[in-house]
């Protein structure tokens, strides 16, 4: 049996269920799952899938919405730009042919759709023979060609495309991709992998050495940036939140959140978060303790304090009373973890 082969048997009989691996495939389905599985898990994906395809469940329903809307069903997997040019491509597909293009050339061509995304839709859909490396696919090419340098880049990058690309000669093209991705998110894994229950065993040079964690080399990680807020809680008699429209910044625009700041060392919390406020007169003050929150590099430590307010609040632009729980906003899972925070100290 070829190594295509054994891969194919493999993957139809251990790939996970997933609500997009319907048979056929579904094109839309296919590509929003690709484009949410862009640096997020699929843990969180596979949640977030099942509501957005429900309340978007075609191109024509993201195109009638407002982006808004698309941001706001986006909401907890984070990188909204994916959700923004998801609705601009809805939009660009729905004014043309109203049917997504079947070859990866051509999806490419479309906002938000890169090489890896369009290959993958393009394979898997409509069987076009187009490799693709993610970092699962990477590892396990790595390793079973014994690959010493990176990759994901340059000579070695292509040298796994090339055999990736072999091995759909003799097998469908979806299903080899497909296959190497779940293969190694289930056994070819980082660490520890379990090359025994592994259908390209036989072929692999690592294993065959064993030596198969030798392989591919550690890639660098960006040094982390440890940052400070403040944020403003304001909360009205119906349990409403204070919300502000992210503008400015380069993270969490367009996003509504309870005001915030980078935190100033030379004035007090409880003074920056009255800053934040766009009117009314202040009343109590509270501070609970801090929440950590992370955002791709970035490490940031949260301090929530509630504002109490006399009187009602002059809203200006970019401000709104929501409810904190169920916003009907695009917003970040920074949100529920301050709601949850206000909430365990008030049953303390």
């Amino acid at each position: 049996m070829s190594d295509a082969a054994r891969l194919v048997s493999w993957f139809r009989t251990n790939a996970r269920p997933m609500p997009w691996r319907t048979t056929p495939r579904d094109p839309y389905r296919s590509l929003v799952s690709e484009l949410m599985a862009q640096q997020t898990q699929l843990d969180r994906v596979v949640p977030r899938f099942d509501a957005f395809v429900e309340r978007f469940p075609s191109l024509a329903a993201i195109a009638a919405a407002s982006e808004d809307d698309v941001v706001e069903a986006w909401s907890g997997l984070g990188y909204y730009r994916r959700a923004r040019l998801l609705h601009r491509l809805a939009r660009e597909v729905v004014a043309g042919s109203g049917e997504l293009p079947r070859t990866a050339a051509e999806l490419e061509r479309l906002p938000g759709v890169g090489p890896y995304t369009a290959a993958a839709v393009a394979s898997m859909v409509h069987g076009e023979a187009i490799p693709l490396v993610d970092g699962n696919v990477a590892r396990v090419g790595a390793r079973v060609l014994a690959l010493a340098g990176d990759p994901r880049t340059g000579a070695v990058r292509r040298t796994i495309l090339s055999w990736v690309e072999d091995l759909m000669g003799g097998a469908r093209p979806g299903e080899i991709n497909e296959g190497l991705m779940e293969l190694g998110a289930l056994v070819c894994t980082p660490a520890s992998p379990a090359c025994d229950r592994c259908p390209l065993v036989p072929a692999c040079r690592a294993a065959g050495a064993g030596n198969p964690e030798d392989y591919p080399p550690p890639r660098k990680i960006r040094d982390p940036e440890d940052l400070q807020w403040v944020s403003a809680i304001v909360e009205d008699a119906d349990g409403r939140w204070l919300l502000r429209r992210v503008t400015r910044g380069p993270i969490l625009r367009g996003l509504w959140l309870p005001a915030f700041s980078e935190v100033d060392p030379g004035r007090s919390l409880e003074e920056q978060a009255r800053s934040l406020l766009p009117g009314g007169a202040v009343g109590s003050v509270e501070r609970f303790e801090p929440i950590r929150h992370s955002i791709t590099h970035r490490r940031i430590e949260v301090t929530p304090v509630r504002i109490g307010v006399g009187n009602p609040v002059a809203l200006e632009d970019e401000w709104v009373w929501a409810d904190p729980h169920a916003p009907k906003l695009p917003t970040s899972s920074l949100l529920g973890k301050l709601v949850a925070a206000v909430s365990s100290a008030r049953r303390t």
